[in-house]
């Protein structure tokens, strides 16, 4: 996976820059992950990697089933059909996805809580978090028992723990000092 990583960054930079000069993230974002949806299907995944198809007829097909007839779009898909490398199109498009939430300073947050949260309690939460993090964030939210109340929230390598599992650990650690 981290080799893949390493040989898809260039191409996912490259579009990257690509979508940026143009102000088209928003639609690069849509076109890499349909294209990382088609390269995982099971029958394409045979295709790609068959011998008695050209670079230029899986290229072709790919094309067609994107359904996008924009220039720039058929050739990064036929010179990732030439390269051997669709079978990178989804960590193209993870790659992608990451440099837009760095450019638009957007962040991924795991929103850990004991009890499912409604849309309206997220909405709630959500500009209290990104204050704290003052960052905008783009939250998943995860239900785990073991937290017992409240939530656990993780930004990157920063946590804030506000759940009644991490207040009793930390009580118990300064009891044992």
């Amino acid at each position: 996976m981290a080799e893949n990583l390493t040989i898809a960054r260039p191409y996912a930079e490259a579009v990257f820059r690509t979508a940026r000069e143009t102000g088209a993230l928003p639609a690069w974002s849509a076109r890499l992950e349909r294209l990382a949806l088609i390269a995982q299907d099971a029958e394409m995944v045979e295709l790609i990697g068959n011998p008695k198809l050209s670079a230029g007829q899986i290229a072709q097909l790919f094309i067609s089933l994107v359904g996008d007839n924009d220039a720039v779009l058929g050739n990064f898909i036929r010179v990732l059909a030439e390269n051997e490398r669709l079978a990178l199109l989804p960590e193209i498009a993870t790659l992608f996805e990451a440099n837009r939430a760095t450019e638009e300073g957007v962040q991924k947050a795991q929103v850990q809580t004991a009890f499912p949260l409604s849309d309206a309690d997220l909405a709630s939460l959500l500009p209290q978090l990104e204050a704290h993090f003052k960052t905008r964030l783009t939250p998943t939210v995860v239900v785990d028992a073991a937290l017992i109340g409240g939530v656990r929230v993780a930004v990157g390598d920063q946590v804030l723990d506000a759940s009644v599992r991490g207040k009793l650990e930390t009580m118990a650690i300064a009891l044992k000092n």
